[in-house]
């Protein structure tokens, strides 16, 4: 599939904006972060502007921007409609939750509801968005069980980089809990670690001799394109990139995004201010880019059934 940079920037910054909302109403639950106005306020403002830059940039690869709100009238068969509604309403217990907090936090045992209804939404919204993929039975390597855990695996491990990296500012050392994010981040890539693998050794859904029907005469190959131009099947779904390129760019996200990730948040957690600050942020380089990577390979290796029409030989 033709990697879409608006989807890819979407995946991730709503992803790790919704990751950081869910630990810090964890956090706030379990009363291990007090919820200062100062750091309060920073990892709401920063989450809902990840959020909502997100959400804006997804409507951009739609052929009518303009248009992208009749989406949500088709919640009942759409996991696009579901998610646009599901992120919608998950503003409104964010929003409360914030507000009451910081300012009511005399309160704080009504506010935490909001917070667990705002969790519980963001992991909805993010669950939404792994659907959108998974549910697409003609890309088979969409279609596993695997894609939606690692669409919250993800959005729950950038988003604790994300909090570390804000918290280290107002602490300071973010200690033991730079060290379970480190775990967290760890635990993500492994799941993909076992999801790449699970793509790489799975058999062919279909092939071109299935797709066309002809696998009884004997082997089948594209003569001639169906199209004297490129179109839109082309264009969006016929994207491929070498097995090579594919690999190196997996050992690249794998090191930079898990391992250096891991090894930035346990200095961090060691280091006292603002040595502390610094490799928090490190971490947090580490992490975009590595997610990144993942996310754009995640869209280019997938290969769609229309392809089979067009010279591949299998998906």
């Amino acid at each position: 599939m033709n990697p879409a940079y608006s989807v890819i920037f979407f995946t991730t910054a709503s992803g790790a904006g919704y990751g950081a909302i869910v630990w810090l109403v964890v956090l706030a639950l379990l009363g291990i972060v007090p919820l200062t106005p100062a750091l309060g306020a920073s990892v709401f403002v920063v989450s809902l502007a990840l959020i909502t830059a997100g959400l804006l940039s997804s409507t951009f690869h739609l052929g009518h921007p303009e248009r992208a709100w009749r989406a949500l009238s088709q919640w009942r068969s759409s996991w696009l409609s579901r998610e646009g509604v599901a992120a919608l309403a998950t503003y409104i217990p964010i929003l409360v939750f914030a507000v009451g907090s910081l300012f009511f936090s005399a309160h704080n045992n009504i506010w935490i509801w909001f917070g667990l209804i705002a969790a519980g939404l963001c992991l909805v919204t993010v669950g939404c968005t792994g659907m959108i993929y998974a549910s697409l039975r003609a890309i088979p390597r969409w279609s596993t069980p695997l894609v939606v855990p690692l669409y919250i695996a993800f959005a729950m491990s950038t988003g604790a980089v994300l909090v570390i990296a804000i918290a280290s500012i107002f602490w300071a050392t973010p200690g033991i809990l730079a060290w379970f994010t480190a775990v967290i981040t760890l635990a993500a890539w492994m799941l993909k670690i076992a999801y790449w693998r699970q793509i790489d050794t799975a058999k062919p859904v279909a092939t071109a001799e299935s797709a066309t029907g002809l696998g009884v005469i004997g082997k089948v190959r594209l003569l001639e394109s169906p199209h004297n131009s490129e179109n839109y099947v082309m264009r969006e779904m016929g994207y491929t990139i070498a097995r090579k390129h594919a690999a190196r760019l997996r050992k690249i996200a794998l090191v930079v995004g898990g391992i250096a990730t891991a090894l930035a948040l346990v200095i961090a957690g060691l280091l006292p201010a603002p040595y502390a600050i610094a490799t928090s942020f490190v971490a947090l380089i580490c992490a975009a880019t590595g997610i990144l990577i993942e996310r754009w390979l995640f869209f280019a290796e997938a290969r769609h059934a229309a392809s089979l029409y067009y010279g591949a030989s299998e998906v």
